[in-house]
Parts: C-alpha cells; structure tokens; sequence
C-alpha cells in the first residue's frame, strides 16, 4: 500500500486508486463482504438442499404436514421468508454499520474535491 492522499491526483482531481487502497475505505468493503459471503453461502447451500430434494427425495418432500400442505410446499415458501429475512437483515446491517463510514467518505472526497475548485 502506498501513502498518497486522496488528492494526489496527476490531473488534480481526486485519486480514486488511493482511495480505494485507504484504509477506511478498505474496512468498509470488509464489513460489507463480512456480511454478504456467509449468508450468501447459507442461502446458497440452503436452496441446493431444497432443489436435490426435491429431484431425489420426492416422497419425503410430497409428505403431508397439515392437510393439502406438503414438506415441499413449506421449503419452497421457506425460500421466499429466507429471502425476504436476508434482505431485511442487509437494509439494517448497511443502515447501521456501512452507510454511516460510507457517508463519511463521500464527505472526506466532496471536501477534497471543493477544495481543489
């Protein structure tokens, strides 16, 4: 990693290679693939188990469980609340812990740019 600054741009405007190498910068993208991989691995194992039972284990899947109600029918809505859950737990993870530095960024490089004007 080098020591440029955000504005050390040979065109005078703001380096957007150093920013990206900053440190900040580089929590930030941490906290975010922190967040993002395991539960998109999970999601993603999740929904595999789902589709190969139900390609090779079709009577456990078509067990009733109340009714007209079958085990495939609630995993197959299960990966829709999944889906929803994981979404809904991203808008608030982002809201609390990645907007705030994010923000704090963008500011940093609008100070740096209206600097330069």
């Amino acid at each position: 990693m080098t020591d440029r600054r955000i504005d050390d741009a040979p065109t005078g405007g703001i380096d957007y290679i150093a920013v990206e190498e900053s440190a900040p910068f580089q929590e930030l993208k941490r906290r975010q693939r922190s967040f993002v991989f395991p539960l998109a691995v999970a999601f993603l194992v999740w929904y595999f188990v789902y589709v190969l039972l139900s390609s090779f284990a079709p009577g456990f899947m078509a067990q009733p469980v109340s009714g007209a109600i079958t085990v495939g029918l609630l995993f197959g809505l299960g990966q829709f609340v999944t889906t929803f859950a994981i979404t809904m737990g991203y808008v608030a993870y982002a809201n609390r812990r990645l907007d705030p530095r994010a923000e704090q960024l963008r500011a940093e490089l609008e100070k740096a740019e209206g600097g330069r004007s």
